[in-house]
């Protein structure tokens, strides 16, 4: 069984394994209860120790909550001091003009409905799901310190947060006395963003760690659609994967780098998460899963998240010369 890494998160007393489970997707109330419990499971017994959740997470929203509060209960009640969990408030949870974005109001009351969807009196990390144009930075990042000063959270967090104002929330947050623990944002082989942006750079500067999500871009990084889109599959039935995107140039692209992970004896998937791990900002990558075997195949990656500078050049190559068609 491979050996779970763990990894300290920016300047910060904690470690975070290298792949922490996401209960984004199939942890809804239309996914049967057993299937949550089998993928929270078999993540723990993986090593896994960090479970990330948000106020939104369903559907319906706030269901993911409320399930892995059962779960918690029920199985995992003695490990508790020995998990990471997390949640965020920032999209839209309620109607009316506080259900929202970036007010103290929102976050703090949104947090502490989290804590009672879960049963818990405290989380690990608190996030601000977004940065919020119509509210005064000052505000928001107030909310994330109160949140750690009254007991309910021990660390806090930003996601999706671009890199300008990463740095002007970070530095009000130290000067507040609660450092950002961590930035959460997109990025995968075929979405790299932060890269480009500066998000990487600006966590690193302010000490931040960096936990991305989505490192197989919704599934399309699998070799699920090295033969086009397959009927029932995740870009026929979710929103966030549109059948449309998955052309004969992208599976094109797929292919390619199919090939290299083949070389190096690994999946796509699996190649895909190590390519994520290998740059050195990185603290863990997001995971979700639809089985557990798919959890067992994801952690696969770690025997090999190595790659030497001809790998490297392959993918970039394989990469931009996609761009170019």
């Amino acid at each position: 069984m491979t050996e779970m890494q763990y990894r300290r998160c920016g300047r910060s007393g904690l470690l975070l394994p290298a792949l922490s489970l996401g209960l984004w997707h199939n942890f809804g109330a239309d996914h049967p209860h057993k299937l949550k419990r089998d993928l929270c499971a078999k993540a723990w017994d993986l090593g896994i120790t960090h479970f990330d959740l948000a106020n939104n997470y369903g559907p319906p929203p706030g269901s993911a909550e409320e399930a892995f509060g059962k779960i918690l209960q029920k199985d995992f009640k003695a490990h508790r001091d020995q998990m990471i969990i997390s949640t965020k408030a920032g999209y839209h949870m309620w109607d009316g003009p506080y259900g929202e974005w970036g007010s103290r109001k929102y976050m703090l009351a949104s947090l502490d409905q989290s804590l009672k969807r879960m049963n818990l009196a405290y989380v690990d990390i608190f996030y601000s799901h977004r940065f919020d144009p119509n509210t005064p930075l000052e505000e928001t990042m107030g909310a994330l310190d109160f949140a750690v000063r009254s007991g309910r959270a021990l660390y806090v967090g930003i996601s999706n947060y671009p890199a300008e104002q990463i740095k002007k929330a970070t530095a009000i947050l130290r000067g507040l006395g609660t450092p950002c623990l961590i930035h959460q944002p997109r990025y995968n082989m075929l979405q790299r963003e932060p890269e480009v942006g500066g998000a990487f750079e600006s966590a690193d500067e302010a000490g931040a760690g960096t936990i991305v999500f989505s490192p197989l871009a919704q599934g399309l990084l699998t070799n699920k659609y090295l033969g086009g889109v397959p009927k029932g599959s995740r870009a026929t039935v979710n929103h966030f994967l549109k059948e449309s995107s998955i052309d004969a140039a992208t599976v094109t692209k797929l292919k390619g780098l199919n090939a290299i992970a083949e070389k190096r004896g690994q999946t796509l998937a699996q190649m895909a998460i190590a390519w994520v791990l290998h740059k050195k900002s990185i603290t863990s990558a997001l995971i979700g899963a639809s089985k557990p075997a798919q959890i067992e195949d994801s952690v696969g990656a770690l025997k090999n998240a190595i790659f030497n500078a001809a790998e490297l050049l392959e993918i970039e190559h394989v990469l931009k010369k996609q761009n170019e068609n």
